[in-house]
């Protein structure tokens, strides 16, 4: 009889989330030639880094047992009224949204759109996205979002830099900007050696400064006059930069017409959760002729192999890989799916919904400030939107305690004053229930409706835009939520994501985003949470992110974790800046030569240089591994200046270096540290401890590794793992300090711990596979890598391999034969995948000419095999265009991906229209059909529009 403790079946979602079952597993072993998955892991790795301490992991739990522990650390949140503004405020959510983005993993599963025929859905989403920036910044250009506000100011700044005629040194920042975007400058000003110069925006002409920064509305609310200091920077040659808030950019006057060169802020306030801090959307715009400068991703219109209007990354579309460390910045990424949420509110809403919205936030903020001035209370702000400054002098803790005791948070501005900020849940109940608190008894003789009557405002003619804004088509038809949902569901349709086929993306990890971990993510107990809301409130919160990094201190042997950097290049950063500090604490500043491998992901050299590092390249050898006598020589060349290395393990030529340990000696013999990238460790994963092997610092990628998912190019999350030497240098927060050694540093994100909300998914995930589950998952990466191997082989090389002719979790693939004997390219193969249902694989990276193939442990067996049969297919049609069955100019792979459209319509090609469009008999089963043809990517780049195009153009 079967024991209960098997019935109880606790391991059930390892069995979830690994793909093949144990027969497929021990088929895929024989494929191999490996008797079981401990023996492929010895086959694979160095005997060298084996046998570590084991990870001590609580074991596997099934999802609703998961679940109810983290619900039970959600209830110890308190959800309170949030007034405390500061760039967050309480904002709501369109179910039509929630429901159908934020909740869909047709949405959420997608990678960043490099493979733009396939993504047509998001891009649009995110091109109106830009839309919505462009009409309210006034500006020429936008990108496609930044990680959060505060780093969008440090990147304006350094843009500020790059285009800035001025000689100067300094810059100016705005007293009353937001002082975490501050803080978060302070780190990026310290690592260039430019200094800060602070005032207020009248003293700015008093400085020669190459740029500056002003906040509007500032962080007391005022609405400051700016256009005398923005014409006074701009004279001296410098760039200004407005941060901004864009409910109050419905209203007021917009940044261009302030003569502002750059505009950024957050669009959390349009339908996006505050969620601890994030994930959010920040924008970013500037003048067109700055577009080579700017940081991020853009999107552009261009033209398919039909003529007809596509959309594509533009310009910078691989900037890190071709510019390295010449890159404009180290950010590869974005907020994808927040950017689609904010740009879907502004759809739903459009130009007269979001000016109701705007407009009723001011009326209760301007009805409650009166009200307070009408019995006495000193109003500090004079012009303002949502936000006031109140004095109240000896009263005012106890009117603090008492609107805390009535549910609502306000802001602390000073022991005599009080920040209130107003948001679009806010209701005159709210107004009245806030009088109250504030003034007692008096608040009887108050009066929201006599009060509306004089029709209160704060906002002078002079302040409010006169042009119109959201006057394009797309924002004006999608109101009611039946015409939305089908506007949704027509974006998603055009857009391959991890609900359809496998995306085998190397160094990427697309594996599966349980919907048990992303359940707990629209949990208002972690949704409805300020990030700077008192700590009684936040207990949970604190609780899960102590709990989450305990779990990634047992799997990785660091001793301390940072939480903050909300990218996996912003934990480049943050893990930099550590050493960096460190270097400096111990008098040896003068060190800032970092060594990074030919193999280097491009993020990293382009962080070194976001340190004013000095970048040496290593070579490697002709198997992909580091060239150990290479990296021996100049690290003896630069012994007094080292400060670090940087090295992905396995690397990203995907072999685990046997030479590892020997490689982290070196380095730290001749003074330096060792920062190990952490895009590859879902192979490693409770197998080897990147600290127990020599690393001093790395980071984790939360939406690579522990299931976060891509959100078609973000939210992703960073943490950064320390040994203890390093840990005092790490990144805190000048609002929300995070106790311990680093009490004291500046931050590198606007928030103490980045996107926490989404840290729930890594939790769950790590709670339900137990350490058992991880190894297990590890171990069918590798296997899921070597069989594809194995399999491809036969037609495609593989590139590099290590001991035993093993690859790590994924493998490079050589195209560049292919390419010398029939003038097929691997652009031509990737789009070809697309008529066989796939994502193609990263592609060009390390090595340009191939493929970098990544399956995860989430495929099935079935689905390797699929996509197995697709390549060998592929490649026979490669040998019929060798051959000369098929004109090279004229075939199927020449002229992939295949529409309904090109299928259907005048067929004068030399192949079929069933073998265009069904390849192989299972293709008709699911046939994905993109919704363009092969794009024009020259045409694109030589005519860069960034804005949505008129309805005429796709007549």
């Amino acid at each position: 009889m079967t024991p209960l403790s098997s019935l109880e079946n606790h391991n059930e979602f390892i069995h979830r989330h690994i793909g093949p079952d144990e027969a497929e597993i021990a088929s895929m072993l024989a494929t191999v030639g490996s008797a079981s998955l401990d023996e492929l892991v010895k086959d694979t790795l160095p005997a060298t880094i084996l046998g570590g301490s084991p990870v001590a992991l609580p074991d596997a739990v099934t999802e609703e047992a998961a679940l109810a522990e983290l619900r039970r650390i959600a209830n110890k949140n308190v959800i309170a009224r949030s007034f405390i503004g500061m760039g967050y405020s309480e904002t709501i959510t369109p179910k039509v949204i929630l429901r159908n983005v934020m909740e869909n993993p047709g949405w959420y599963t997608a990678y960043t759109p490099y493979q733009a025929e396939i993504s047509q859905g998001r891009l649009q989403a995110l091109l109106n996205f830009q839309q919505v920036v462009l009409d309210l910044t006034g500006l020429e250009l936008a990108n496609a979002s930044l990680l959060d506000e505060a780093t969008a100011a440090a990147e304006a700044m350094a843009m500020a830099r790059r285009v800035s005629k001025s000689k100067s040194n300094r810059f100016f920042v705005d007293r009353d900007a937001l002082p975490q975007t501050i803080d978060v400058m302070k780190t990026r000003a310290q690592a260039f050696g430019w200094e800060l110069i602070y005032g207020t925006a009248a003293e700015a002409k008093d400085h020669e400064v190459f740029g500056a920064l002003f906040q509007y509305p500032n962080v007391n609310g005022e609405i400051a006059e700016l256009e005398g200091a923005i014409a006074a920077i701009k004279a001296m040659g410098g760039l200004t930069a407005l941060a901004t808030d864009p409910m109050a950019l419905v209203v007021l006057k917009s940044p261009a017409a302030l003569g502002a060169d750059v505009a950024f802020g957050s669009l959390q306030r349009f339908g996006i959760p505050m969620g601890f801090g994030g994930p959010h959307a920040a924008y970013f715009a500037t003048k067109d002729e700055y577009k080579r400068s700017v940081p991020g991703r853009i999107i552009g219109v261009s033209v398919d192999s039909a003529g007809n209007p596509a959309l594509r990354m533009a310009l910078q579309t691989r900037e890190q890989h071709i510019r390295r460390e010449k890159a404009n910045s180290n950010i590869c990424t974005s907020q994808a799916l927040l950017a689609n949420m904010a740009g879907f509110y502004a759809v739903y809403h459009g130009p007269v919904g979001l000016k109701r919205i705007a407009d009723r936030i001011h009326r209760l903020t301007a009805i409650f400030a009166e009200g307070l001035k009408r019995v006495g209370v000193s109003v500090q702000t004079r012009h303002f939107f949502d936000t006031v400054v109140i004095d109240l002098g000896a009263k005012t803790h106890a009117a603090y305690e008492a609107a805390l005791a009535a549910g609502y948070n306000l802001r602390h501005v000073s022991s005599s004053q009080l920040g209130v900020s107003f948001g679009e849940t806010a209701s005159r109940d709210d107004v009245k229930a806030l009088w109250t608190a504030l003034v007692g008894d008096a608040a009887k003789a108050l009066d929201v409706d006599l009060l509306d009557q004089d029709r209160v405002t704060r906002l002078a003619p002079e302040l409010l835009r006169q042009d119109a804004i959201l006057s394009h088509p797309v924002f004006n038809a999608h109101h009611t939520e039946t015409e939305m949902l089908r506007f949704l569901k027509k974006l998603q349709n055009k857009d391959l994501a991890l609900d359809h086929s496998m995306i085998s993306l190397g160094s990427c990890t697309m594996k599966l985003n349980a919907t048990a971990e992303m359940i707990p993510v629209t949990w208002p107990e972690f949704g409805s949470i300020h990030p700077f809301a008192p700590s009684t409130q936040t207990r949970g919160y604190l609780e899960l992110i102590e709990g989450l990094s305990e779990q990634l201190k047992a799997i990785t042997g660091f001793d301390e974790i940072c939480m903050q950097p909300n990218s996996g290049a912003q934990g480049e950063y943050a893990g930099l800046l550590a050493i960096r500090r460190y270097h400096e604490a111990r008098g040896e500043g003068h060190r800032n030569i970092c060594l990074i491998p030919q193999s280097a992901h491009g993020t990293n050299p382009a962080t070194a240089q976001m340190m004013s590092m000095q970048v040496v390249v290593v070579a490697c050898d002709e198997n992909g591994n580091v060239n150990v006598a290479d990296l021996k020589a100049k690290a003896e060349q630069h012994s007094k200046n080292l400060s670090c290395l940087m090295i992905t393990y396995p690397s990203t030529h995907g072999v685990f270096e046997e030479a590892i340990r020997e490689i982290c000696d070196v380095i730290h013999s001749h003074g330096g540290q060792v920062y190990m990238d952490g895009a590859n460790l879902n192979a490693l994963v409770a197998l080897v401890k990147p600290a127990e092997i020599g690393a001093d610092v790395s980071h984790m990628n939360l939406h690579k590794t522990f299931c976060i998912p891509h959100g078609g190019g973000g939210p992703g999350m960073g943490p950064i793992g320390l040994k203890a030497h390093l840990a005092p240098y790490m990144a805190n927060h000048v609002v929300a300090p995070v106790d311990g050694p680093h009490r004291g540093q500046s931050a590198v994100s606007a928030a103490p711990f980045g996107s926490a909300s989404i840290l729930v998914i890594s939790w769950m995930y790590i709670r339900m596979m137990g350490g058992n589950g991880l190894k297990k998952a590890t171990q069918t990466a590798l296997l899921n890598a070597n069989y594809m191997a194995k399999l491809l082989s036969a037609d495609y090389p593989v590139l590099y391999t290590g001991k035993n002719g093993r690859v790590a979790h994924e493998c490079i693939i050589d195209l560049r034969p292919l390419k010398a004997e029939t003038g097929v390219t691997e652009v031509d193969i990737a789009k070809r995948l697309m008529d066989y249902g796939f994502h193609a694989p990263t592609m060009s990276f390390p090595v340009p000419g191939t493929f970098m193939i990544e399956p995860t442990e989430s495929e099935s067996k079935a689905e390797l095999d699929r996509f197995i049969e697709a390549m060998h297919s592929i490649r026979a049609e490669i040998s019929k265009v060798g051959a000369g069955v098929w004109p090279a100019d004229n075939n199927p792979l020449r002229h992939a991906p295949h529409t309904q459209f090109a299928v259907i319509g005048q067929w004068e090609r030399p192949y079929s229209r069933e073998e265009a469009a069904y390849p192989l008999t299972w293709v008709r089963d699911n046939k994905f059909w993109p919704s363009v043809g092969r794009i024009d990517d020259a045409y694109g780049d030589r005519n860069v529009v960034c804005s949505c195009p008129s309805i005429e153009a796709y007549s």
